[in-house]
């Protein structure tokens, strides 16, 4: 039995019971779906093609920034015109191309902030039209970061946005607890080192107020993470502390299952190998995977310039003789292809990492 006997849709966009039965399937089978943020077409089709050739299921999501740019940096952002037009744009190329694939897709919509909610309620007014229209929301699930604030704030703005989310049976993603360092102009790199490690207590209450409301959510639970790469030591991360938020709410609901809680590990590149093995084990369902993979991307297309230096200069004339034309190493097809394939090389690393191969 793998994933594709659980879900209604095999290939593509999944929405809905498809979603939770994804979830399910992989806290119950230890693995994590990596969650790729993607800015263009280019990197989408890096990480559908890592995920195609090792059998994996994806997630692929924009962030408010990562969707703006998308839309292209000529765009204003005027009442995040530009990422919620950005964040549209993404959302149908990814529905158009990833079957293509063959392959499962979650699409998702990363960290959004409080003053960043107005991008959330554009796309959720296109969430509603395309609900409308087909039955099913434009996006798999969104993401709500309200991390920042009070955590009754967070609970209560969150639950309000769940109500609007579950007619579509969309899922939400929401974080309490800080994520360390700094990602999308939200800059936590000075928080006092307590505010990383969230408080079984604390998610307790965040279940108990969604799951009255909806079962299709999940919790960005804090536990030393910080975004961007960071030197082995630097960051003290405790993933067994999952192990005790999952204990907690079972013993307070009275739950059959170990894990009644579907946890997200944010901040993922740098962190070890062991590290995501433990919180795969505590029910850790995504994993969020950007700064490596930008890196990844950019190797690719700097070894070709550096390989290619003398055929790139000008468009005629190269060591092989001053009239040679140098169309085909200039061609972007060349040498973006090359950042493509070493992020694909990066996602597959992370597929690995996180158990997802040949889960299909």
């Amino acid at each position: 039995m793998g994933v594709l006997d659980v879900l209604e849709r095999k290939k593509g966009v999944i929405v809905g019971d498809d979603v939770m039965n994804l979830f399910r399937y992989a806290r119950e089978h230890r693995f994590a779906i990596p969650a790729i943020n993607v800015t263009s077409s280019s990197t989408v089709v890096a990480a559908l093609e890592a995920a195609r050739d090792v059998k994996a299921p994806i997630i692929l999501q924009v962030s408010q920034g990562g969707a703006a740019y998308f839309a292209g940096k000529g765009v204003s952002n005027t009442d995040q015109y530009a990422s919620i037009t950005g964040a549209i744009a993404a959302a149908h190329y990814i529905r158009s191309v990833a079957p293509a694939y063959g392959i499962p897709v979650v699409l998702h919509t990363d960290h959004c902030a409080k003053k960043l909610l107005p991008w959330l309620d554009g796309m959720l007014d296109e969430d509603e039209k395309y609900f409308k229209q087909h039955g099913e929301p434009l996006f798999s699930s969104h993401m709500i970061d309200l991390s920042e604030e009070e955590k009754d704030a967070n609970i209560a703005t969150t639950a309000a946005y769940l109500k609007r989310a579950a007619p579509m049976k969309q899922w939400l993603e929401m974080e309490i607890g800080i994520t360390g360092g700094e990602e999308d102009g939200v800059d936590n790199t000075g928080v006092d080192n307590s505010a990383l490690y969230t408080q079984p207590e604390d998610i307790y209450d965040v279940y108990k107020a969604l799951v009255a409301i909806s079962p299709y959510f999940s919790i960005a639970a804090g536990f030393g993470n910080v975004h961007g790469v960071y030197k082995p030591g630097n960051v003290r991360l405790h993933p067994e502390l999952l192990g005790k938020h999952q204990a907690y709410t079972k013993e307070k609901i009275k739950a059959t299952e170990d894990k009644p809680l579907f946890l997200v590990f944010h901040g993922g590149s740098g962190s070890s190998k062991e590290e995501f093995k433990t919180a795969i084990g505590h029910g850790v369902v995504k994993v969020n995977l950007d700064t490596d993979l930008q890196y990844a991307y950019l190797t690719g297309i700097r070894d070709y310039m550096l390989n290619k230096k003398d055929y790139v200069m000008s468009q005629v004339g190269n060591p092989d003789g001053e009239d040679k034309p140098n169309k085909k190493y200039f061609d972007p097809r060349v040498w973006i292809r090359e950042g493509e394939k070493t992020m694909s090389a990066r996602v597959k690393e992370g597929l690995e990492d996180f158990n997802t191969v040949n889960q299909l």
